[in-house]
């Protein structure tokens, strides 16, 4: 099995555990499974590191070499051994090979609850990350040992290393088709991977800080971090709101082998990243929250830059991301297009700030249908305090690219688009073009376009892509409108007659039949 396990692999594997849901609703069902990959995922990092450990201390030319047994015993069973290397200490009722051992026992699920609660306990980063919600469920005891089963197979063997990077995999693949299966509300703790794409490749994360303030099951983290040509040269936060999603987000970043600081709470009420700067923000809030809370904002509030409404809170996190940013810091994040033209009195004094001091880099409108959790038409902002010429960007500040992405996309499901990569890349590199080249970016009429301030002040300070880069230009083939419009008559009366031809044979074809 190579390290990427294949999509026909991981959608079987899907299938295979959806066959064990019984009675559990679909939106809890994940609760059950995804938990299981982790635990599973640290079981193995512990025995492949215990593995490790007894190889350095039996071998006489490693630093670790003991010569007695005892001793290497205590080192096997030394926490800091496995600490030092960012591996958890699984006690023996949470080894895998305990679980699997009882699989087939009828108290399997008491076993599993008693299992994420020795690992919490041995472990206290992880606490609050294990649900113990098995013994209490409708889920049948053989579903569950069918569960464990399916994650037993030797593609997960604790004896491959591989299998780490295979359990980081199917876990991500399984958040996606959790959030598919559960439609709108899958979309409150995923984004797309092609739209999480997109922004990550348009706001170009190396090395420094990323901050996401509604970091859902922590796919923006993800691909930052493969984005990132050096591992290790990112640091994250991330706050969620709803607990079983931050608990989501938690074990996927750990099972991607990466260090995450992801807090539960309201972003917009209860900031638990008051004092960080980021280089990024990269985000996807939830869009035209009302009630959400604005009466709680106090009129002092470091963050704000303008009035806040209660009908809406689009531009409260807006402020909320620019406050965020170090001197030198780009903010990338999806909205409603609702945004980009909104004359409410307490959003539109804002983005006239925004406009004004120079702060919009660039607007993206995206295709219909690539959201889960809602059918409103979406775009992208990016807002940047670069765009003096800091570092090695330009200077762009009296400029703004508009990027019109509406027909781009293509259905890979009855209900849903995504960009391929050949169109995230197109996209990204106009972008990439407007902040660091001092060649202009080439205007493509229907498609991109820099406009000045002032041409989005004389606009009344909307920022629809459409107004600015026009139409598409159609090529012209040079054949006269009434020669087209003969050769369209001629063959739509073909098609007539080769219709009726074929209604002619169906029915004596029936005929024969009958």
């Amino acid at each position: 099995m190579p390290a990427k396990a294949d999509i026909n692999f991981q959608k079987d594997l899907f299938d295979a555990a959806t066959n064990m849901r019984g009675s559990v609703a679909p939106a809890d069902y994940k609760h059950y499974v995804l938990p299981l990959i982790f635990l599973r995922y640290l079981s193995n990092r512990f025995e492949l590191r215990r593995d490790e450990i007894d190889s350095l201390v039996k071998d006489p030319k490693s630093d670790w070499y003991v010569p007695d047994e005892d001793t290497q015993q205590f080192m096997k069973e030394d926490p800091d051994m496995y600490m030092a290397e960012n591996v958890y200490v699984v006690p023996e009722e949470s080894h895998w090979s305990y679980i699997l051992k009882n699989a087939k026992q009828p108290n399997i699920k008491e076993i599993l609850d008693n299992a994420m609660n020795r690992l919490e306990e041995e472990n206290p980063d992880l606490d609050g990350m294990l649900p113990r919600i098995f013994q209490g469920s409708n889920l049948p005891a053989e579903n569950v040992s069918g569960l464990i089963e399916i994650f037993s197979r030797d593609v997960f063997s604790a004896q491959d290393e591989r299998s780490v990077d295979v359990l980081g995999r199917v876990y991500e693949y399984f958040i996606s088709e959790f959030a598919s299966t559960e439609g709108q509300r899958g979309g409150e703790f995923y984004t797309p991977y092609s739209v999480v794409s997109l922004l990550v490749r348009m706001l170009e994360p190396i090395k420094g800080t990323v901050l996401d303030p509604a970091c859902g099951s922590g796919g923006m983290f993800i691909q930052s971090e493969e984005y990132s040509p050096r591992r290790h040269e990112l640091s994250f936060y991330g706050q969620e709101n709803v607990t079983t999603t931050a608990r989501l987000g938690k074990m996927n970043v750990l099972l991607h082998g990466m260090n995450a600081d992801i807090r539960l709470g309201n972003s917009l009420l209860d900031d638990q990243f008051a004092d960080v700067k980021a280089d990024y923000v990269i985000a996807n809030p939830p869009f035209n929250q009302d009630g959400w809370g604005a009466d709680r904002v106090s009129n002092d509030d470091p963050r704000l830059i303008g009035p806040v409404t209660d009908s809406n809170a689009n531009y409260m996190w807006m402020q909320h991301f620019f406050h965020h940013l170090n001197e030198e810091g780009s903010a990338g994040y999806v909205m409603a297009n609702g945004a980009m033209t909104t004359n409410a009195k307490g959003e539109k004094p804002v983005r006239e700030w925004f406009v004004d001091n120079g702060h919009i880099d660039c607007i993206v409108a995206l295709p219909e249908k690539l959201f889960l959790s809602t059918g409103i038409p979406c775009c992208l902002f990016f807002l940047s305090k670069n765009r003096d010429g800091k570092s090695e960007y330009r200077e762009r500040k009296n400029d703004i690219l508009f990027i019109d992405a509406r027909q781009k996309g293509s259905l890979v499901s009855r209900k849903q688009k995504a960009l391929s990569e050949e169109e995230i890349d197109e996209i990204a590199n106009v972008y990439r073009t407007f902040k660091y080249d001092e060649k202009k970016v080439e205007d493509v009429p229907g498609f991109c376009k820099v406009a000045t301030i002032d041409d989005v002040k004389e606009n009344d300070y909307k920022l629809t892509p459409g107004i600015y880069v026009g139409t598409e230009e159609v090529e012209e083939d040079g054949v006269p409108f009434e020669e087209k419009m003969e050769e369209l008559r001629t063959k739509l009366f073909e098609q007539f007659e080769e219709s009726n031809r074929l209604q002619g044979k169906i029915k004596k074809d029936l005929e024969g039949v009958l």
